[in-house]
């Protein structure tokens, strides 16, 4: 299961209703951040969250209102006795991170960790993989180095019980258990196998564009997700601005066959998002404007 808290669902320029963009993710007992703009800090304290938690940011680019957040976050996260590492994720990450440990005369009593994730070209990109879940990244269009991110659960065999028990006698049991884990037991003299009796769970996939044009690489990375959050700056695309529009994002969700849309990063000119809804839902029907603090659960 994943849990999403949107933080913050403005653009560059904040409102009364609309912070910066951030986006908290949990799976089991891993939290992160995707973006970290300005102001999300005390967006994590309204929510209820904690953000000595969070085990790794993940920054779609460096323009302010995606990354500002982080000075005081890291601050706070030192003042309250931080010990172990944390990891920020990015394009130019090294540098970046770099320059916002030298701001100012403050030291960290812990860890920042920069990783570098590539921002040119259009291949996918695995930038963490653990026992349950992979991260994996693509180039995006904007007008400075850019990245959308990937969070997939990783597929899992599962067993059939009833096929089990039909064609070996096998129960639920602790056999089953090994089965699972082992990928084969011997029952009753017989060896079975997880595909004699099982089925692969696919994973569940939530995509993030950050800020973009609308673009393949997005397409390629959002392929079959359960959700993809979307750039849905204006209500069309603006040639000048690299952003797209609620038509454009729900065109992306289309041609990626994802299940649902998500619209964020909202101009402030907005004040009703039933209008960019309904330019996206005549094109994808499963689309929704994100809002402060709204909680997705997939």
């Amino acid at each position: 299961m994943i849990e999403l808290v949107f933080l913050g669902t403005g653009s560059g320029v904040p409102s009364i209703k609309r912070n910066h963009a951030s986006i908290w993710l949990r799976h089991e007992q891993t939290n992160m951040l995707f973006d970290c703009g300005e102001g999300t800090q005390l967006q994590i304290v309204k929510a209820k969250l904690n953000f000595m938690k969070i085990d790794a940011i993940f920054i779609t680019h460096w323009h302010a209102d995606h990354w500002a957040g982080l000075i005081g976050l890291i601050q706070t996260m030192n003042m309250e006795g931080r010990e172990r590492p944390l990891y920020i994720y990015g394009p130019e990450a090294d540098r970046f991170v770099r320059d916002i440990l030298d701001l100012g005369y403050w030291s960290v009593g812990f860890e920042v960790i920069p990783k570098e994730v590539p921002y040119e070209g259009d291949d996918i990109t695995s930038v963490l993989k653990t026992e349950t879940f992979e991260i994996t990244t693509i180039p995006v269009e904007h007008s400075v180095p850019a990245v959308a991110y990937s969070f997939k659960v990783n597929d899992r065999w599962n067993v059939d019980i009833k096929k089990a028990e039909k064609l070996y006698g096998l129960k639920q049991s602790p056999a089953i258990g090994k089965l699972k884990k082992n990928g084969e037991v011997v029952f009753k003299g017989k060896k079975i196998t997880l595909k004699d009796v099982g089925y692969v769970k696919e994973g569940t996939k939530v995509t993030y564009s950050g800020d973009t044009s609308p673009c393949d690489n997005v397409v390629k990375l959002a392929a079959d997700a359960d959700i993809l959050i979307h750039d849905t700056t204006f209500s069309e695309e603006i040639d000048d601005r690299r952003h797209s529009g609620a038509r454009e994002a729900a065109e992306i969700a289309k041609k990626s066959k994802a299940k649902k849309l998500v619209m964020t990063h909202f101009s402030r000119r907005y004040n009703d998002l039933s209008e960019l809804e309904g330019i996206a839902k005549k094109v994808f029907r499963n689309s929704v404007a994100a809002k402060d603090f709204m909680t997705l659960t997939v």
